[in-house]
């Protein structure tokens, strides 16, 4: 008789967006114990999704939080951070009891990761319940590092004319987590781009940010989509790791340590970002929603 296999709890949420369908899906699977990375991968690879996560929780440490150890993999291959799985990740633990208080920790290949909620309570009547309480919402805070920008070289500057179709760039630069960084004329410009992928491909880096400042009547900072095919991601819906060099890049042009993002993928989505530049964090807000619950019985 073979070993009988133990059901996965599952579940797939939509992070950065409070509308199902909408914003970045992740699948968060939560296990007792750590499984071989190919298992994990193929797992990823049968969702098919942006991005996997596995939680396992940890043994009590020095910690004064429930910590978890946290691993992501796109359909193709595991990575070293990614922001909309990890806000997934946290939306589970508190939806689902596992974490009783406001702040949960992950051991991740980036370190140890916060998030927290923050609650919302909204005081409409549409909210209020039979009894008179009002309901809360909450948003969820990471807590990550900051991804700096810096200068081009002349190859990836000609280069990136065979990749987008807008005429004018107005900026480029490379993030420190080697993505290409463009930034274009306008929000219409970033929202109505065709980009190629397999010329995407050839780029020595992990893959393409664009983004243009946004309308002051639209209540946005910046918009941005963000692409990579190397990963088995055509186009992340909304990418928090993506959004830590956003947030970089923009506190360098503007001045300002606040901002209100909108990914202009097809599903859409808004990011709030804080950074501290003393302190070289970024903290992203944003909300999520549980679209499906089931298990993993392989």
């Amino acid at each position: 008789m073979g070993r009988t296999k133990k059901p996965v709890k599952y579940a797939v949420i939509d992070a950065f967006t409070d509308s199902e369908f909408k914003g970045n899906p992740a699948a968060v699977c939560l296990l007792e114990e750590e499984r071989e990375s190919e298992w994990l991968q193929s797992i990823a690879a049968e969702f098919n999704i942006s991005e996997t996560s596995y939680l396992i929780p940890l043994p009590v440490s020095d910690s004064p939080h429930p910590r978890f150890y946290l691993r992501w993999f796109t359909p193709v291959t595991e990575v070293e951070l990614c922001g909309h799985a990890t806000l997934a990740a946290a939306h589970f633990c508190f939806t689902s009891g596992l974490v009783k208080e406001n702040t949960v920790e992950f051991s991740t290949l980036s370190g140890i990761l916060t998030a927290q909620k923050v609650i919302e309570s909204k005081e409409s009547a549409s909210l209020m319940c039979d009894k008179g309480e009002v309901e809360q919402q909450f948003l969820i805070e990471l807590n990550f590092p900051a991804i700096a920008t810096s200068e081009c070289n002349l190859n990836e500057t000609s280069s990136i004319s065979k990749v987008l179709s807008p005429a004018s760039v107005i900026d480029m630069k490379k993030t420190a987590s080697d993505d290409l960084f463009v930034v274009l004329p306008s929000a219409k410009t970033v929202a109505d781009t065709q980009v190629d992928f397999e010329e995407i491909k050839k780029f020595p880096g992990r893959g393409l940010i664009i983004c243009a400042a946004a309308p002051s009547e639209s209540g946005f900072d910046f918009v941005s989509r963000f692409f990579c095919p190397k990963f088995g991601i055509d186009e992340d819906p909304v990418c928090g790791s993506a959004h830590c060099a956003l947030a970089y890049y923009w506190s360098k042009k503007t001045g300002k340590s606040d901002f209100t993002a909108y990914a202009a993928s097809s599903r859409s989505g808004v990011v709030k970002l804080h950074i501290d530049e003393q302190k070289n964090r970024v903290k992203l807000r944003g909300n999520a929603v549980t679209v499906m619950e089931g298990s993993v019985v392989v």
